[in-house]
């Protein structure tokens, strides 16, 4: 009796740690979001504002970068809402989830954005843009996290591992190891050290290591972004003349060799599954049909052919009606974009754009 009653005394313990961080996490809130925290690691596709103090190329604190965001210029790499912007609407999140950079004390409760400009899964991706954050340094910070979360939950252990066992954690990121890394070879070996195949493999077993640690640490619930069509990006279509030759809108060499890591990514997530740790494979959709958006195939904001030679400059102009484009420079796509995304990977039920799970049943779970 001894025994049961002090696990009793525990179990009730962490329960009101618990109750006492919904409080917290709700009290500038009139609704509960359907999970208590959203955790968010990737490149600049997500990126909300932790590249802007540092030394770095891959940054987006300027005008017109923003232009459409309630809150200006703050570091997302688009016009308003990144995708994971609009996922914590849809989860019922009053207010956009903090940046790591800058946030501490109880706001971390509900979760943070690790995301990093010009990161990748490997630590040198984008390193010829200057300064970032690659994913296994965002799994580190997330580590400290969860010590300050166990701190404000007063050490209680079971308490920490109930919270986080109930939260959605995303991760979207791969770009950076193609468009700056491997499809640079001015500036990086890997593409003569490794032919596709060997280096799709070396990807998936570092990001292996970077995933498990994250459920070593306490994710359950855990989205995994496929790397999207980047054959596809202005900044891509205005380096290949092939596409005009052939009639496709997209680098088809690009594409054939992110095929080969979406397989293993896939097959990486299947054997995890087996594990019981509960992930969802985000197949990012081809470019929408022209009815959706008039202009696929260029950069709202740019410079050169397709917008996608120059990345959006300070102060630059961009197009009128943005949300007549998917893209919204070179390489992101436009807040009317991320809608859709976002939509797609929330509660669509077609194994193309999420599966196992969407988000919504990932949440429910």
């Amino acid at each position: 009796m001894g025994f049961l009653g002090n696990m009793t005394v525990a179990a009730a313990a962490a329960a009101a740690l618990l109750a006492l961080a919904t409080f917290e996490i709700a009290a500038c809130s009139t609704e509960s979001p359907q999970v208590p925290c959203f955790f968010i690691f990737g490149d600049s596709l997500v990126d909300n504002g932790n590249n802007n103090g540092i030394l770095t190329l891959a940054r987006a604190n300027y005008l017109p970068y923003g232009v459409d965001f309630p809150d200006g210029a703050t570091g997302r790499f688009t016009n308003g809402r990144t995708t994971v912007d609009i996922l914590a609407e849809l989860l019922g999140f009053q207010g956009f989830i903090r940046p790591y950079e800058g946030t501490r004390g109880a706001a971390i409760l509900r979760g943070l954005n690790y995301a990093s400009g010009a990161s990748g899964i490997r630590e040198e991706s984008g390193s010829n843009l200057g300064a970032h954050i690659p994913m296994g340094e965002q799994v580190q910070r997330f580590r400290g996290t969860v010590r300050q979360i166990g701190r404000l939950l007063r050490g209680n252990q079971t308490a920490v591992n109930e919270l986080l066992g109930r939260c959605i954690f995303y991760a979207a990121i791969g770009s950076n190891d193609y468009l700056n890394n491997y499809f640079m070879p001015d500036s990086y070996s890997t593409s003569a050290d490794y032919d596709p195949k060997t280096y799709a493999a070396l990807l998936i077993q570092d990001y292996t290591r970077q995933l498990t640690a994250l459920y070593d640490t306490g994710a359950r619930k855990v989205a995994v972004g496929a790397v999207g069509q980047i054959g596809c990006i202005p900044y891509q279509l205005a380096r290949y003349d092939g596409a005009a030759a052939n009639g496709s809108r997209c680098n088809e060499r690009i594409l054939l060799l992110l095929l080969l890591l979406l397989l293993l990514l896939l097959l990486l997530l299947l054997l995890l599954l087996l594990l019981l740790l509960l992930l969802l494979l985000l197949l990012l959709p081809p470019p929408p049909p022209p009815q959706r958006f008039d202009v696929i195939d260029k950069g709202c904001c740019g410079v050169g052919r397709n917008n996608g030679q120059i990345t959006c400059l300070p102060l630059q102009q961009p197009c009128d009606d943005r949300s007549k484009y998917l893209f919204w420079d070179a390489f992101h796509p436009t807040d009317a974009a991320n809608v859709v995304l976002a939509g797609k990977a929330f509660n669509s039920t077609a194994r193309s754009d999420a599966y196992p799970r969407n988000i919504q049943q990932l949440a429910a779970a």
